[in-house]
């Protein structure tokens, strides 16, 4: 009996050890102590955005019961807003965790506890004034002090020890003031809020700083502005106190609260503030790394665009007086953060290598950013970044040692239209050479895609120097290539059951009756079918294989690069050519189709359709690119060699 007595002391004690060890604190979940007034509490309403992108790693604790979400006073959550109580809105706490476990390790959890009422002045948080405070409290306000058991003090503290049993709290995060404005005594109680704190939950100071920010400025007009004096003496009094600047950061109309953005703003201020204290380095769009070039694309002068070894890019932007800006690269819009100075910045996620488009928005509004080249590209001028390769993109650079061909640019009159039209022209390095006076060349006529130009081909494509670098080593027959813009620079109007094809269709004849008789005529040619080709990337596919396939007395060569190919019925298509494969392949020494692997536009299948048809068909298919002008500048290196031969 003896024995049975004591197996059952020890299987307590031991029972008893094992729950104190199992509920020891995570020293790996920092925890941030969050009170104030209406901005802390969330005055803005909760847009989609904020609900999404909420790491697991980041939890709040129910401050108060929440009946419609189902949250318990007390327990942990992951941190979906509202992180105040029920009815309250998006609060700079949402961001602030945001942005720490974005900058944290992956084995580090945040948590935070919100105790906060709107228009409470500090010395509702005062242990000593708090019950006088309650008594003389509005009645508007009643409810809400009620809510914490008309002491918000007192639950902040009771949830801290709470949480102490789950990790470590690391800070104090307090956005209050406006009630207290232009008091100079506001320091000095801010600071028996904290020293009470700390007292009450056994911390150090020198490890648990107080961060406060600044009260809504509404450039120059903030309602409360007059305290920000205040709030940023307080360091002053407070020595472990570090002030968070509002600057910038947007308001609603009332300018007295933030706007979601400006809450969004002054969260990740807050955690970057944060971080710094705790030593971790930050992703910011501020915090531009040290192996980050400036684009070959920037408008010589300016710092950014910028790309880092990562192939993120970094954008900005001065425009003090905007309130949001953005920035719309490769299908993906990224919030543009403003500093104290009104300098506007973002940084992508990895962009994949090659050329591509983006454009800045203000207040919807694109526009193109000022600091970078421009180029004709989605039916207007847009902006254009260049992620670099390495050493594999050296066939479309310019490099010295070589002779340089031209690119020429052309007025020429088109009769079959009435107007005058431009277009571009590349000649080769010995063209205008005096032993060449009497050469003459194949041409080659090269489109460009949809909502694009003339200018496509040597401004995004840099054709001139893959050109210049083939026929520097002996791949390529010198040729001249002629660049016109189509007639689809306009956007496509689906605007009745033939738009499909009539789309660009008025550059059929002018190429026919007007272009090549203009360059036969203005160039040293040679001027029959087999040494004429054409080629085109997207619609300008879709022109090429229009074009060519209807006037095969005039052209003997053709590619089409990402071609817009839809629905071909290789046994009806162009009065059914395809249908008398000796006849076609007698008459086109070259057909080449190609795309990049990425990007699904049925290439594949076109040159396998064609192939079983007794058509010679070549393929080439671009590893790991899209839609895009990596894409065309290989499937352009690899066409050319075949010209001609």
């Amino acid at each position: 009996m003896k024995l049975s007595l004591k197996i059952v002391l020890f299987m307590a004690l031991l029972a008893a050890t094992f729950t104190k060890m199992s509920a020891a604190p995570d020293p790996n979940f920092y925890i941030f102590l969050c009170f104030g007034q209406s901005n802390m509490e969330g005055n803005a309403r909760i847009e989609p955005q904020d609900m999404e992108g909420v790491s697991d790693r980041f939890q709040m604790m129910a401050a108060v019961d929440d009946n419609r979400r189902g949250r318990k006073m007390g327990e942990w959550y992951k941190a979906l807003p509202p992180l105040c109580r029920e009815n309250t809105g998006l609060t700079p706490v949402d961001y602030f965790g945001r942005t720490m476990t974005e900058n944290l390790p992956e084995n580090v959890r945040v948590g935070v506890i919100t105790v906060a009422i709107g228009g409470i002045a500090i010395q509702g948080f005062i242990p000593d004034s708090i019950s006088n405070y309650v008594k003389t409290a509005p009645g508007w306000m009643k409810g809400m002090l009620a809510a914490y058991d008309n002491n918000p003090y007192e639950r902040l503290v009771m949830l801290a020890k709470k949480a102490q049993k789950d990790g470590v709290i690391k800070g104090v995060l307090m956005h209050q003031g406006e009630t207290n404005t232009g008091d100079p005594r506001w320091p000095g109680m801010v600071q028996q809020v904290y020293d009470h704190l700390l007292g009450d939950l056994q911390l150090k100071p020198e490890e648990v700083p107080l961060l406060a920010g600044e009260v809504v400025q509404a450039n120059g007009q903030g309602q409360c502005i007059a305290h920000n004096a205040v709030i940023n003496d307080l360091p002053k009094t407070l020595h472990t106190a570090h002030v968070v600047s509002s600057t910038g950061c947007s308001n609603g109309p009332d300018r007295l609260h933030f706007d979601a953005a400006g809450y969004r703003e002054l969260g990740r201020r807050y955690g970057e503030k944060m971080l710094m204290l705790m030593g971790y380095d930050v992703k910011s769009p501020f915090n531009v790394p040290a192996d980050a070039k400036t684009a070959s694309t920037t408008v010589p002068g300016n710092d950014f665009p910028k790309v880092d070894s990562e192939r993120r890019a970094y954008f900005r932007l001065v425009a003090p007086d905007a309130h949001q800006a953005v920035v719309d690269i490769c299908g993906k819009k990224y919030d543009m953060r403003r500093d104290e100075q009104g300098v506007w910045c973002a940084v992508t996620d990895p962009l994949v290598v090659g050329f591509h488009y983006y454009f800045m928005n203000i207040g919807g509004v694109n526009f193109i950013d000022p600091a970078t080249e421009t180029y004709f590209g989605c039916n207007r001028e847009a902006g254009g970044i260049e992620i670099p390769e390495g050493p594999e993109g050296d066939y479309y650079r310019p490099h010295q040692g070589i002779a340089h061909g031209q690119v020429r640019s052309i007025y020429y009159w088109a009769e079959s239209t009435k107007e005058w039209r431009h277009a571009m022209v590349y000649t080769p390095a010995d063209y205008d050479l005096k032993k060449a006076q009497k050469k003459r060349y194949p041409v080659l006529y090269l489109q460009h895609g949809m909502g694009e130009d003339e200018t496509g081909w040597s401004k995004q494509g840099h054709m001139q120097h893959i050109m210049d670098n083939a026929i520097a080593a002996g791949e390529v027959v010198p040729m001249i290539v002629v660049m016109e813009s189509g007639d689809i620079k306009a956007p496509f109007q689906n605007n009745g059951p033939n738009a499909f094809a009539e789309y660009g269709s008025s550059f059929y004849k002018v190429i026919i009756n007007d272009l090549i008789p203009y360059i036969d005529s203005n160039f040293r040619t040679l001027t029959d079918r087999d040494h004429r080709a054409m080629a085109g990337l997207s619609w300008g596919g879709h022109q090429t294989f229009d074009i060519v396939l209807n006037n095969m007395d005039k052209f003997s060569y053709m590619g089409a690069f990402s071609g817009a190919i839809f629905g071909l019925d290789v046994k009806t298509a162009y009065d059914g050519v395809f249908t008398r494969p000796d006849e076609f392949n007698k008459k086109i020494h070259y057909l080449y189709v190609s795309a990049g692997s990425e990007e699904n536009f049925g290439t594949e299948a076109l040159a396998k359709n064609l192939r079983d048809a007794g058509i010679n068909t070549d393929l080439y298919i671009s590893p790991g690119t899209h839609h895009e002008w990596l894409t065309w500048r290989r499937c352009f290196k690899n066409f050319i060699p075949h010209l001609f031969k």
